[in-house]
């Protein structure tokens, strides 16, 4: 007979885990949102020569993390899924932890290579974050768990880029890596010394299919099996191919942003920090966007707020192209910060709702892959842009992406917030 988990005891068991893994992501996006920004700075310190190498290289490190993370999250998937959401939360962390530390020390871009593989492939905390929330908190409460969660991520991501602009212009770029190392390993220790499996059984962690016998039970056979009804799934298809477009104009121009404000500050400018001080007020303005623009979700279903905010991120993009001062990108990048973290809220909560119960981890897994491809290709494609055509293109060209994605979103016709999760 199937164990049955007391009600006050199922909500005491999720409302505790969500505030632990909110804790424990919010310290670990600061610590990985404090190098994102200076990376590209970082490269030109390797002994990389001409500004047209730099900007290569610049997006050839993130797409390299970006390619090993979208080959590497449905197994990690498919793991949690099987083996539990928790360990899944501490190999992200810990294994994030060692490989930033090590990148403090690298010496020359060709070591920095290899550690962002490495990084892609063992990492990936706001997909194991998501998964274990998506799993530990019961279906009605989905919408407002995950929105809180994209709160800590972008919270995380406010508080980051200022610490490490401001660690970088003070003690180096190396220092930056150390304390991202050390803040990654702390978010680790809080889940490992506080954060509870939810018991299997309750209504909040039904029994995992993932878990059952029989078939081919080799990972490989795991991952076969659990893909095909998702992409049997129209409205899980239509969520995940609007979101790839979304991240694809989000990343477009992230390598290049900090070579961009280089190139239009003050000669003796401190440009770390000011990078830093764009990063932050974009975070900022989408925790913002994701507890609003959830809301409006929830009220009037998010397949009439996504397209919306898709169009607001496209109005936000098109005039940076066309700034000369750094001054002004920071309303702008906010501005366009809250509209796609609406976006994101959506495509998380539909995805909750959609997901076959004891597999979502194979659902967030392509999600992350989806995620990957975008952060793999699209800073390629914007180095390659800027290193041929000038800085402001690749902005140009995220802002077209975004109209792209607005249009998709209002013809697709896909109601995947109203399909009832299976």
């Amino acid at each position: 007979m199937e164990h049955v988990v007391p009600e006050r005891e199922q909500s005491s068991c999720w409302r505790r885990n969500l505030r632990i893994i909110w804790l424990a992501e919010l310290v670990a996006m600061i610590g990985f949102t404090a190098v994102s920004p200076i990376l590209p700075l970082y490269v030109g310190t390797l002994g990389v020569l001409s500004q047209r190498e730099v900007r290569l290289y610049a997006g050839l490190v993130f797409f390299v993390s970006g390619a090993a993370m979208a080959v590497f999250s449905p197994i990690w998937g498919v793991l949690s899924d099987r083996y539990g959401r928790k360990l899944n939360v501490e190999r992200a962390m810990f294994c994030g932890a060692v490989l930033m530390a090590l990148t403090g020390l690298v010496q020359n871009v060709y070591q920095l290579l290899l550690l962002r593989v490495l990084q892609g492939a063992l990492t990936g905390t706001v997909t194991a974050v998501t998964t274990f929330v998506a799993c530990a908190v019961p279906r009605n409460r989905s919408g407002r768990a995950l929105g809180m969660l994209q709160t800590a991520i972008y919270v995380g991501a406010t508080v980051g880029p200022l610490l490490g602009g401001t660690v970088a212009d003070t003690w180096g770029y190396r220092a930056s890596f150390f304390v991202t190392g050390a803040l990654l390993f702390l978010g680790g220790v809080i889940v490992f010394l506080s954060a509870e499996e939810p018991p299997e059984g309750s209504l909040c962690c039904p029994p995992s299919r993932g878990r059952e016998s029989g078939g081919d039970r080799s990972i490989r056979g795991r991952v076969q099996r659990q893909l095909l009804p998702v992409f049997g799934s129209g409205a899980l298809v239509g969520v995940l191919t609007i979101a790839l477009s979304v991240r694809m104009a989000a990343r477009l121009a992230g390598s290049t942003l900090p070579l961009f404000v280089q190139s239009i500050a003050a000669s003796d400018g401190r440009v770390a920090t000011i990078t830093g001080l764009i990063s932050a007020g974009t975070s900022a303005c989408g925790a913002l966007g994701s507890l609003s623009l959830g809301r409006l979700g929830d009220r009037h279903g998010y397949r009439r707020v996504l397209p919306i905010a898709v169009m607001l991120a496209f109005a936000f993009y098109l005039p940076q192209a066309f700034v000369g001062r750094p001054i002004w990108l920071l309303p702008l990048q906010a501005g366009a910060g809250m509209a796609v973290s609406g976006t994101y809220v959506a495509v998380r909560t539909s995805l909750a709702r959609l997901a076959v119960r004891g597999e979502e981890g194979i659902v967030y897994g392509i999600d992350a892959s989806a995620t990957s491809v975008a952060g793999a290709l699209a800073p390629m494609m914007g180095s390659a842009l800027a290193a041929w055509l000038g800085l402001r293109v690749p902005l140009l060209a995220a802002a077209a992406l975004f109209l792209f994605a607005a249009l998709l979103a209002f013809r697709t016709g896909y109601h995947f917030d109203d399909e009832p999760a299976v």
